[in-house]
């Protein structure tokens, strides 16, 4: 029998599920859709239950197209800072607060207090902020998890395990590969904090009733994941020092592999740990906002046809949506430079085009600056990524190989992870 590897998505919409045999190609995909989370002001939560009804039928429905019983190991991926509390047998404390709930703003002045300024737990919207603010109102915890963490220990029956990558913003020094000793200083019960494992490292075998409910083997191993951003990283086949992969989406997100951890709190630059190497990545307010502030999609799509990539418009635009930008220039300040605006619209398409290209460019030159290897190539994804003329713009502007991934799915990710165990 064939071996297969399961990785589990847990994203904002949905939950995908993907199976890959032993040479990593695709056997199989589901995907389940989630309800949004409920909000109220900065305060943004979901219903744990939610997610875990969705994993198990995202699983029920791949084992329409795979056999599960072949399934050897399953890794799960989460959203990046989704937090919530258990108790000793797994069952919530609390609801699951979103990556980007925003409540605890004055847990995040006393993390400010005492947290390095290279750590990963500063901001309102850190799980570190989230834990303080939920240890305060929920009683019974014995854990504290991440998103893909519960949905890993609810199918193992094994409790507070996490792993290196969705640790980072709960605080952990992904450097020393330890709890540092200033969390102490918030109060913070030692035995709260999940242990952390290498992504891809197997931590229990499946429990004996899951897998009977599910069709899977009982020597099925669930193994520490990740979070959805390094998830969908890992499915673009970057490895390399040098290998970058460009995110075109609403916003500008730029991810490159380096030897060394790279630390910028001020422009929001921080580095996950990949085995001996690491992610080092950072986030613009540039991208596709900044191009829907000025045109409609089908507007968009009418005009590429229009653009001449070899042809230049020589301006010098830095496109934001509206003033303020946080990397790879940190002005909160920063006021949008998109003028003069030429006559024809598809020109102007072009030159919001060739600026954020520009902006791409100049988040890596800032990267290599601040200690990351040289740009051997980008691979890009997002929707902008299908746009080829944009693609032959970057090109000559960041000047290196550019070209879209053939993978993209954070599944696809999560179970190549599963299959190759911890990245070397």
């Amino acid at each position: 029998m064939t071996e297969l590897f399961v990785g589990i998505d847990v994203g904002t919409s949905g939950v995908r599920a993907c199976a890959v045999d032993n040479s990593g190609e695709i056997k199989g995909a589901a995907a389940v859709p989630l309800v949004a989370p409920h909000q109220d002001g900065n305060a943004i939560d979901q219903d744990p239950e939610l997610w875990w009804q969705a994993a198990t039928a995202a699983l029920r429905m791949l084992g329409e197209r795979i056999d599960l019983g072949a399934v050897a190991r399953i890794a799960v991926d989460g959203t990046s800072g989704t937090l919530l509390l258990i108790d000793a047998d797994g069952q919530p404390c609390s609801l699951g607060l979103m990556y980007n709930d925003a409540r605890a703003v004055d847990e995040a002045r006393r993390i400010a207090a005492v947290a390095p300024p290279e750590s990963g737990a500063h901001g309102t919207s850190s799980p570190l902020a989230k834990l303080l603010h939920l240890l305060a109102s929920t009683s019974g915890a014995r854990h504290a998890v991440h998103q893909a963490d519960w949905i890993a220990g609810r199918l193992a029956g094994h409790h507070g395990v996490s792993d290196e990558n969705n640790a980072l913003k709960l605080g952990y020094d992904p450097v020393r590969r330890e709890w540092p000793q200033w969390i102490d200083q918030l109060g913070v019960p030692r035995d709260v904090l999940p242990s952390i494992l290498v992504p891809g490292t197997p931590f229990a075998d499946i429990d004996p009733a899951i897998a009977r409910s599910l069709g899977l083997s009982p020597s099925t191993r669930i193994v520490a994941g990740t979070t959805d951003g390094v998830a969908a990283f890992i499915a673009t086949g970057a490895d390399t020092p040098g290998d970058a992969v460009t995110s075109l989406g609403t916003t500008l997100v730029v991810k490159l592999v380096a030897t060394q951890p790279i630390f910028a709190a001020d422009q929001g630059v921080y580095s996950h740990r990949l085995g001996d190497k690491w992610l080092a990545g950072g986030a613009s307010n540039s991208g596709g906002a900044a191009l829907l502030a000025h045109f409609t999609t089908d507007a968009m799509d009418r005009m590429t046809p229009l653009l001449r990539p070899d042809e230049p418009t020589g301006l010098d635009y830095y496109p934001l949506q509206k003033p303020g930008e946080r990397f790879p220039i940190a002005d909160p300040a920063l006021v949008p430079r998109i003028t003069p605006r030429p006559a024809e619209d598809h020109r102007f398409f072009q030159a919001l085009l060739e600026g954020i290209a520009g902006v791409e460019a100049l988040a890596y030159q800032r990267l290599h600056a601040l200690g990351a290897p040289a740009l051997r190539r980008v691979i890009s994804i997002g929707g902008g990524a299908r746009n080829e003329a944009w693609t032959d713009i970057r090109r000559r502007i960041v000047g290196v190989p550019v070209s879209a991934a053939a993978q993209t799915e954070a599944s696809y990710g999560t179970a190549l992870l599963a299959l190759q165990g911890p990245p070397r």
